[in-house]
């Protein structure tokens, strides 16, 4: 059981991660390329990404178990402001720090071997190489560590680069349901509204956990962290001297997690013509259930239905239940399509 603490000095503390976090969302996707479950959500992306990998599962398979902890230097906060900033991080970890958490780690590795294979056939297990860098990494040595950033860079480059945009909506549709949570009820509200996985029974926030932890926030507050690749269970980091950090899942259809119109308009783009419908993306922009939608453009309720539905097809909305109702906020595609497909912001690799 995970057991967090909060004063009300953390209610008032508990903010939102801006967008997905890189080094997250790297190191959780490494943990669903190796299990059998969940093939229909995320069978196709791991065919995909086994294909494009190069030998940078060797290092990572050796330092990040299949099960239970790894490191918490590989997901420094200064990820949140992208993949190289992230990697710089990683790099300027100091020594000491280096030498505990892959002590922690070897630990770690040693429990899964006792406890039996648990993963899938996956190209470049550990090796006695990979192990080696780890030795290098414990001692702080430059080189060690610029393999690691090598690994973690070319890793992101076949399992997320092509893939962010749909990991970016997600988040983003998820940040939508929790942004009115928060406006609804505060952070109590905010913290109740979170995924089944956890429970908020004030002041506390449970969740199952493969060992109890008990994390009290003493004033520092928590930020919340939705993920696409964090499945069953939240994550926080191991070292409770750090700045609390809640990474929880996402929610996901129960169809592959990169379906149709992850990358391209998908066949229904021709259908969408028409002053209404722009002014129903347009209305879209920042969420909104179907209720709002109906009020902003004008239209029945049954109409407002049937053009988001249009419109998620198409791959521009996605929609999220959020208690009775329905959540639906634009896709970075369905965002682009409103700016005349000028650019937001750069990838965040």
């Amino acid at each position: 059981m995970l057991r967090i603490h909060f004063t009300g000095d953390d209610l008032a503390g508990v903010r939102m991660a801006a967008k997905p976090d890189v080094l997250w969302e790297t190191i959780l996707s490494f943990h669903r390329l190796r299990e059998r479950r969940r093939a229909l959500m995320f069978g196709e992306w791991r065919t995909e990404t086994r294909a494009r990998l190069n030998g940078e599962t060797n290092l990572l398979a050796a330092l990040v178990p299949s099960k239970g902890y790894f490191p918490d230097f590989l997901t420094p906060p200064e990820a949140g402001g992208g993949l190289e900033s992230g990697l710089a991080a990683i790099r300027a970890t100091a020594p000491a720090r280096l030498h505990s958490e892959l002590t922690l780690a070897s630990a770690a590795r040693a429990s899964a071997r006792a406890s039996g294979p648990a993963s899938s056939p996956l190209p470049g297990p550990a090796t006695p190489s990979g192990t080696a860098v780890l030795s290098g990494l414990a001692e702080g040595a430059p080189q060690a560590l610029s393999r690691l950033l090598s690994a973690l860079r070319g890793y992101h480059r076949a399992a997320i680069e092509p893939y962010w945009p749909h990991i970016q909506a997600r988040v983003e549709a998820d940040r939508a349901v929790r942004g009115r949570a928060l406006l609804d009820g505060g952070a109590a509200e905010l913290l109740g509204s979170l995924p089944p996985v956890l429970r908020w029974r004030a002041p506390v926030l449970e969740a199952d956990y493969p060992v109890d932890r008990e994390l009290h926030l003493d004033g520092r507050g928590l930020l919340l962290q939705p993920s696409f690749f964090c499945r069953g269970t939240p994550v926080v980091l191991r070292d409770v001297t750090l700045p609390p950090v809640l990474v929880y899942p996402v929610a996901h259809a129960p169809d592959p997690a990169f379906g149709e119109g992850t990358s391209a308009l998908g066949p229904s783009l021709g259908r969408l013509v028409g002053h209404t419908r722009s002014i129903v993306l347009q209305a879209i922009r920042y969420g909104c259930t179907t209720s709002e939608l109906a009020r902003r453009a004008g239209v029945s309720l049954a109409s407002a239905s049937q053009h988001a539905a249009v419109l998620r097809e198409a791959g521009l909305v996605l929609t999220l239940r959020h208690g009775n109702a329905v959540l639906h906020t634009l896709t970075p595609l369905g965002a682009a399509l409103l700016r005349g497909g000028a650019p937001a912001e750069a990838p965040a690799g």
